[in-house]
């Protein structure tokens, strides 16, 4: 099944990769977006399979972990989060990175497929408080790529950080344009 998505979106659909995943590291937390359709999950589990990276696991709503879904989201890598309450869990998924010698999660920065007026913080503070690096993928309709990022560590200025971000994310075109990042969103 997921082979057959490779092949529609790289042979029939023409996408093309630009710059590769930094498989030399151990940890990361990875940033995918914009997300604004619920085709970018699928694009997702395309060039997931494609380079390899089925090492990446990803946080989804729990409302979508419901059976018979919720095996096979399991079997790709997906941990449901409740997202109702505070339930802290930057915590949780920092304990996760302290306990592996290897792990790598993706994450949305917007939290949502709706226009955004700020990002989530939530990944940045995971990737600051586990002391690992973030890796950006922009998903970009208007072009047909994947581009992956040159992975950077939160510098702790968090305003300077959501800044370059939002920068690298603003210069992609989502499957809903009008969705996507913007750099007049707020840091």
């Amino acid at each position: 099944m997921i082979q057959l998505l490779v092949w529609w979106f790289f042979n029939i659909r023409g996408w093309k990769i630009e710059n590769a995943f930094p498989y030399h590291l151990k940890k990361s937390v990875v940033i995918v977006a914009p997300h604004t359709h619920y085709i970018d999950f699928f694009l997702g589990l395309a060039f997931r399979k494609k380079l390899h990276l089925e090492f990446i696991q990803f946080l989804g709503k729990k409302e979508l972990f419901v059976p018979p879904f919720s095996w096979i989201l399991k079997a790709l890598g997906g941990r449901p989060v409740d997202r109702s309450k505070n339930n802290n869990l930057v915590d949780q998924v920092v304990a996760l990175f302290n306990e592996k010698d290897s792990f790598h999660i993706a994450l949305s920065p917007e939290g949502t497929r709706k226009k955004v007026t700020k990002l989530k913080t939530g990944f940045y503070h995971i990737a600051k408080n586990a002391k690992v690096p973030i890796v950006m993928i922009g998903l970009d309709f208007a072009n047909r790529k994947v581009v992956f990022s040159d992975p950077f560590e939160p510098s702790g200025n968090q305003t300077a950080d959501m800044f370059k971000i939002i920068e690298f994310f603003s210069a992609y075109k989502g499957r809903i344009p009008e969705f996507g990042i913007s750099k007049d969103i707020e840091c």
